[in-house]
């Protein structure tokens, strides 16, 4: 996923006017008409990231059809009051002059302007983006500069905390915020970590008015590495390391003023994920269509930045004040508006000087011992050649790593392979227009929520035990409870699919010296746990469990006993979970009793005397299965997962590990959480079914954001640029 930042510049303001010279905010209390009808609002206090739903009632209750409007409010006029559509959804301005402002939003009846009602409602600041870094990785006495962005410009402030850790958390010092007539509010603070050695992960909070930030920064203690994205995000001298923040020079949206003149809104960037060359000693940079070439929007020819736009404030290299520098040229693509093609795919030839030949990615290089707290993980190639396949013989305890611009070092397991996956793609950063859905195929699924964020697009995945290159990671989602899913082309299409394009065999640039790479795994934000079973789901277990479940035991053939549960493959439904023998290698144990899920745990005769029997059963981290198993579990997703992915909800097929009994493999189906599915059968094909729901994949907005989100142009102040510049059709 690339990334999107709103851009930060705003018009001056000498002086902060209120919208209406001369009136108080006593103006704004709320007045509803008398006798007719009322309006009321969602909420009365909202941040600037949020909207407000707005309905109108006659005394009866009955709906009333008005003709909604913003009335005023005590926001600078040249940052606006927001909008409110005809349906009554008010949005807030996205930037404010002070810590809260009151807007009016007043309301008449259709055909009858002389009856007005009127609410008001509070908008406080929230903030622009996640704090940066969003994770990092530190030992004993190291630092780390936190940056939080607020929308308010000239004032306010953040407050920080700290939470976890065992024992001592560490420490914040140096808080302090920077005010401008024309920039959004940027705050800062320095985090300490612990003096002596602690281990676990401490969460920085930060929160100003109502508002908190939507994910807490993350830090691993740890006694071996210190990691921080920065380094992916700052801008290089001399020739670069790879794995750097970077894009299209013309990667952003415009925005049209009153007077008719466009401006820039926001911008976007990903991920510069590795060097590429072909047979006669050319070298390109790799990364996905979608950051080198905006989703076919690009041209060849253009200008590839180092860092992205979006760490340069969106001011691109033909515009004053601009610290970008060119290190590319966008030279081929692998189009996406197909079933023809099957990556994320585009190359950028090297400026001349301006890339590290030897193919070099930021924070790859092995960890030393013993480490200082201000020690940092430094640049190393890859391997070269072709790339690893996976297979059964490599899966089982594989740990993949990437470098990439917005999450830095992280690594994890395979969950997921031959995974078709649906991705929505938008013309624009904002993504309000739509341009293509492309289903691929055979994707490599890659477990948890802290692998990747929007921003990492384009980093090259490795296989953490040797640097192999795996895959190209392109796109991710996640439930906002710390259940995540990252996608990644197999490194070897990859290359041949480009190469059609070059017409002459590719391969990555790096050593022959297999060398390890730091396995940073962070851990899922803390959050409310999955959907818990019901009463009636629960009895439904128990009841299985008295009757045809209770023929099941067998301590011969190793079933110690039945219970009723609830299932990990399909959270809210009921499980009957049977208790095997720990000693057997294997244990045959039914899919299904009386139609209910059966859940495996392994144990022994005295554990389950003694009441002390595992819970749930044993988690396994990664795919282990055997060759046999593994391709029939992928016969059975090539069969039915076109089938599947009709169901408008669904987005994703492939292979993975069953949770309700880890030694099965299951096939792994991805729901969309806005959409009910047609049916969720519990098997499929002999197989069990294990279902995920995540928001749906798209590669510009966060993971935390739904698709198709709408835009928020805050800021304007810029210098004017052709509205051609967006939108542009590939040659």
């Amino acid at each position: 996923m690339i990334t999107r930042l709103h851009r930060r510049w705003a018009i001056a303001l000498p002086v902060l006017l209120v919208f209406i010279a001369g009136c108080g905010v006593g103006q704004y209390d709320s007045v509803n008409a008398s006798g007719g009808f009322s309006i009321a609002a969602s909420a009365s206090t909202v941040s600037s990231n949020e909207q407000v739903q707005f309905s109108a009632q006659f005394p009866s209750g009955d709906t009333v059809p008005v003709v909604w409007s913003v009335a005023g409010g005590d926001n600078a006029s040249s940052l606006g009051e927001g909008h409110i559509s005809a349906t009554g959804l008010y949005t807030p301005p996205s930037a404010l002059s002070q810590d809260m402002v009151r807007i009016q939003i007043s309301a008449h009846p259709q055909g009858n302007s002389l009856e007005t009602a009127s609410q008001v409602v509070s908008v406080t600041p929230g903030f622009v983006q996640s704090l940066l870094p969003e994770n990092a990785a530190l030992t004993a006495g190291a630092t780390l500069v936190a940056t939080a962005e607020i929308a308010e410009v000239n004032a306010g402030t953040v407050n920080w905390s700290l939470t976890g850790g065992t024992g001592d958390a560490g420490t914040l010092s140096g808080a302090n915020c920077q005010h401008s007539l024309d920039q959004y509010t940027t705050c800062k603070v320095i985090y300490t970590a612990p003096s002596s050695q602690a281990r676990g992960t401490v969460y920085l909070n930060a929160s100003v008015d109502t508002s908190s930030t939507e994910d807490p920064l993350e830090i691993l203690l740890n006694d071996g590495v210190n990691s921080s994205p920065v380094t992916n995000q700052a801008a290089q001298t001399g020739a670069i390391s790879l794995g750097a923040s970077g894009g299209n020079d013309n990667d952003f949206d415009t925005y049209q003023g009153a007077n008719g003149e466009s401006y820039i809104a926001d911008c976007c960037g990903g991920t510069l994920g590795a060097l590429v060359e072909d047979g006669q000693d050319n070298q390109y940079i790799l990364s996905n269509n979608h950051v080198l070439a905006e989703s076919d929007q690009g041209r060849v020819g253009d200008t590839i930045d180092e860092p992205g736009l979006i760490d340069d404030g969106c001011v691109p290299l033909s515009h004053a004040g601009s610290t970008l520098r060119a290190v590319g040229t966008l030279k081929y693509v692998v189009p996406l508006d197909t079933t023809e093609t099957n990556v994320d795919a585009a190359l950028a030839s090297v400026v001349p000087g301006a890339v590290d030949p030897t193919g070099s990615i930021l924070q790859l290089a092995a960890p030393v011992q013993p480490v200082s707290s201000t020690d940092t993980l430094g640049a190393a190639p890859p391997m070269g050649g072709d790339g690893e396949v996976l297979n059964a013989a490599n899966l089982n305890g594989l740990k993949l790593a990437k470098s990439g611009r917005t999450t830095g070092l992280t690594c994890s397991t395979v969950t997921a392979v031959d995974l078709s996956v649906k991705v929505d793609y938008f013309k624009d950063c904002a993504e309000t227009q739509p341009y293509y859905t492309k289903t691929f195929t055979n994707q490599i699924g890659i477990a948890g929520d802290m692998f990747s964020d929007s921003g990492d697009s384009g980093s090259l995945v490795v296989d953490a035990s040797n640097a192999e290159p795996v895959g190209l990671f392109y796109a991710g989602g996640t439930d906002g409870q710390g259940n995540g899913l990252s996608v990644a082309n197999p490194i070897g299409e990859v290359l041949r699919e480009l190469g059609a394009q070059t017409g002459t065999s590719l391969s990555i640039v790096g050593t022959a010296t297999p060398h390890p790479v730091a396995c940073i795994q962070y851990a899922a934000t803390p959050a409310a746990s999955g959907t818990s079973a019901s009463s009636a789901v629960k009895a439904r277990a128990n009841l299985v469990a008295e009757t045809a479940g209770a023929g099941l035991v067998n301590p011969e053939a190793g079933i110690l006993g039945v219970a009723g549960g609830s299932s990990l493959d399909q959270p809210g439904t009921a499980a009957l979970i049977v208790y095997v023998d720990e000693t057997k290698a294997r244990v045959n144990v039914p899919l299904l009793v009386d139609g209910v899920r059966t859940q495996v745990i392994a144990t022994d005769t005295a554990a389950l005397a003694r009441d002390t029997a595992p819970r749930t059963p044993v988690a396994k981290s990664g795919i282990s299965l055997s060759a046999n198993v593994l391709a029939g579990a992928q016969a059975v997703v090539q069969q039915y997962s076109a089938q599947l992915l009709k169901d408008p909800s669904i987005f994703g097929v492939g292979v993975t590990q069953s949770l309700d009994n880890p030694s099965d493999p299951a096939l792994l189906v991805l729901v969309d959480p806005k959409i009910a599915p047609l049916a969720t059968p519990a098997t499929i094909g002999g197989m069990r079914v294990r279902y995920m729901t995540l928001n749906r994949f798209h590669v510009t907005e966060s993971k935390y954001a739904a698709a198709n989100a709408a835009p928020s142009c805050a800021l304007k102040k810029m210098a004017g640029v052709r509205s051609s510049d967006r939108g542009r059709l590939r040659p």
